[in-house]
């Protein structure tokens, strides 16, 4: 079985600059993907999707390969994971090369290891899914919640106001670190998301949404928990 690894890293960046090239505990945040990708051993293929040069020469010195950048209509604020992964197929397809299956993960995902690749991999093969989305559970039930109404809070379920939080079906959602997905279900569905999605439950510690600097600075502290480092560069 054929198998690609897509790390998706485009150059702009609005809310942290050149984001996906930042220091992370000492290196390149980018690297981290590109690391546990090919210590995986699994991909016939590890490679950088981007529009820039300056990460595709990072990219290029930490191991990804770059054929290509990508095309304007992929790098715009509007284009989605599923068109940026649609034109890598397709150019790798149009130089003779088909992939079964297909791994994207984003760039800014230091927690990615290659064991949680393998063990993903792993799911996709025995569970005989489609594809396979990596996801926590809410540290707080999302039943118990509540929203601000004309000034007051209330309880969004009120049905679940008195319901024991143990009690309370688990509520997951996206780590957004990465994916697994057969080529053929992502071609037919445009999405990473399919009728037969399955989970990787990882642990609350190691995932951390990084949207902001105070984010940023959380998960180097994660991270540090994560692997026993001391110390971070920024």
């Amino acid at each position: 079985m054929s198998c690609i690894a897509i790390i998706t890293a485009r150059g702009g960046s609005k809310r942290i600059p050149r984001k996906n090239i930042r220091p992370f505990c000492g290196k390149p945040i980018l690297a981290y993907s590109i690391e546990a990708a090919l210590q995986s051993g699994l991909f016939d293929e590890v490679m950088v999707s981007t529009d820039d040069e300056e990460i595709a020469a990072i990219a290029r010195q930490y191991g990804a390969a770059v054929p290509f950048l990508r095309s304007e209509a992929t790098s715009n604020d509007f284009a989605t994971t599923a068109d940026v992964l649609t034109e890598v197929l397709d150019r790798y397809e149009a130089l003779g090369r088909r992939f079964d299956t297909l791994a994207c993960l984003y760039p800014t995902a230091p927690f990615v290891t290659a064991e949680k690749l393998r063990n993903a991999l792993t799911t996709l093969e025995t569970s005989g899914g489609e594809s396979v989305m990596p996801v926590v559970s809410f540290s707080f039930p999302p039943q118990r919640g509540l929203v601000l109404r004309e000034g007051s809070l209330c309880y969004q379920y009120p049905q679940y106001a008195n319901t024991r939080s143990q009690d309370l079906e688990p509520v997951y959602h996206d780590c957004g670190q990465f994916y697994f997905c057969r080529t053929k279900s992502f071609r037919q569905c445009h999405s990473l998301v399919t009728p037969h999605t399955v989970p990787l439950v990882l642990p609350e510690q190691e995932v951390q949404d990084i949207d902001n600097l105070s984010d940023w600075a959380l998960a180097e502290m994660k991270y540090r928990l994560m692997t026993g480092r001391e110390g971070a560069t920024q």
